[in-house]
């Protein structure tokens, strides 16, 4: 009976020594999202204007993300670029706007911008939601709008949306990384 109890003993001992070897050690908090999802939001004219989008970072890549051979020349629907980073970059709209020339309804939209010329981008408004921000489908957009494009006098780390109210109803879109500003008008309608 000792003797059991001793072997009992033994092997307990042993497999606390065995799980305790597995487990895996203990962490801190995991690291912040490459991308992190920032939300973007201003009234312009009366108009409630909300942008949702991941936010990627240089990280060492300047004069790399929108060179023909750069970062953004990669993805599959290249030059059309998701505008962001992970999910698809979202635009809620609680009133008719206009941005640019464009009637954008009171609702839900995706967008994307075209970089096929460096100097003229074009703000593409797409009316499929919901989805990856690699799947761009030119049969869902409700328009295409020009921007204005312009360097940055210093590197844009994080890309950045902003809204801008400027009163009588207009306002700005803008959206900046790396080197590159590129902004459209808006206004309610």
């Amino acid at each position: 009976m000792k003797r059991l109890l001793l072997l009992c003993t033994v092997v307990l001992i042993a497999a606390s020594t065995l799980f305790a070897q597995s487990a895996p050690p203990q962490q801190g908090p995991p690291p912040p999202p490459k991308s992190p999802t920032v939300k973007e939001a201003g009234i312009v004219g009366g108009a409630a204007i909300t942008i949702d989008y991941c936010s990627p970072r240089v990280r060492g890549r300047e004069g790399k993300i929108f060179t023909k051979d750069g970062l953004i020349s990669h993805n599959p629907h290249y030059p059309v670029w998701r505008a962001g980073a992970n999910d698809a970059t979202k635009l809620t709209v609680d009133a008719d706007v206009k941005i640019g020339d464009l009637l954008v309804p009171k609702g839900v939209y995706t967008l994307f911008v075209d970089i096929s010329d460096p100097a003229k981008w074009v703000l593409v408004v797409s009316k499929k939601t919901g989805e990856w921000g690699l799947a761009y489908d030119a049969a869902s957009d409700l328009g295409r709008v020009p921007m204005k494009t312009s360097a940055t006098p210093a590197l844009v780390e994080e890309l950045k949306y902003t809204l801008a109210d400027l009163g009588g109803g207009k306002g700005t879109l803008t959206l900046a990384w790396e080197n590159v500003t590129a902004t459209v008008p808006v206004a309610a309608k």
